[in-house]
């Protein structure tokens, strides 16, 4: 075994996932979960029992095509042929999980303590026409036929930077964050809304960039915001809602149907393709 081999003795592996058929990320008793069913392949190719850290806990229903997770290798499992791995965890796993890439990782790494940012993205439709390649990724808002994306993306910009993000927090979460002696301040780097087109098929995308996210945050966020879009709040009532600190400030949570992780950011050099 080689010393590089040996520091970098970590597996990362970047999986994709269509959320309908799950529980959310995080293991649950008698729920089907991502992590569970990546755990059971992964145990049946080293032959032993592993636990997984993921780069984020995302709620049941919601997407992801750049999630992370990460596992402590043992000895000879170092020099394993990443091709035959990947090609085994493909036939383990079921249709609605992809096992998109595999990476080394020096020992000690952490999918969720080392990533530098995280990327969302949230597809809403709107009209009466019900959408049609969208149908399982987005909110169909179908008594709304338009949006005001423009006063959207103003009324986002209050939000970029470090904050106390408890309006945008699920209630009972922020509660148990606070007793805990945490903060539920968080840096968002980028919230963009646009008109996009996809497949065919017109969408309005709200994109939010962070360090890290609190329980409910990105689809409190998109609700509020739909909130303005819709014209029944004004641009400035996002700023207030969020000065609040109070999540009966804020608007809706959206459903999770509509939100995806996207992608997950690492240190420069983290990550080599494990070949």
């Amino acid at each position: 075994m080689t010393d590089a081999a040996t520091r970098r003795s970590t597996l990362v592996i970047m999986v994709g996932y269509r959320g309908e058929g799950f529980s959310g990320m995080a293991e649950q008793p008698g729920r089907r979960t991502v992590l569970g069913e990546l755990r059971r392949a992964l145990e049946v190719v080293l032959r032993r029992e592993v636990e997984l850290d993921a780069a984020g806990r995302t709620d049941a229903g919601v997407h992801a095509l750049g999630q992370y997770v990460s596992l402590p290798l043992r000895g000879p499992e170092c020099q394993l042929s990443g091709r035959r791995m990947h090609a085994s965890l493909v036939a383990l796993t079921p249709d609605d999980l992809s096992v998109r890439a595999l990476y080394r990782a020096e020992a000690g790494f952490s999918a969720r303590f080392d990533a530098t940012s995280r990327h969302y993205r949230y597809r809403i439709a709107c009209g009466a026409a019900r959408p049609v390649m969208a149908w399982d990724h987005a909110w169909w808002l179908r008594s709304q036929p338009r949006l005001d994306v423009a006063a959207m993306d103003r009324a986002a910009r209050c939000l970029v930077g470090e904050h106390d993000f408890a309006s945008f927090c699920k209630a009972s979460s922020a509660q148990l964050i606070r007793h805990d002696g945490r903060s539920t301040c968080r840096n968002v780097q980028r919230v963009r809304v646009s008109q996009d087109n996809e497949a065919g098929e017109p969408l309005v995308t709200v994109e939010v960039d962070g360090n890290a996210f609190l329980h409910n945050m990105v689809r409190i966020v998109v609700g509020s915001l739909v909130e303005v879009g819709s014209g029944r709040r004004d641009v400035s009532w996002v700023r207030a809602a969020l000065d609040a600190c109070d999540r009966r400030a804020a608007g809706p949570t959206a459903p999770a149907r509509g939100l995806c992780l996207e992608g997950v950011d690492y240190p420069a050099g983290a990550l080599l393709p494990w070949d």
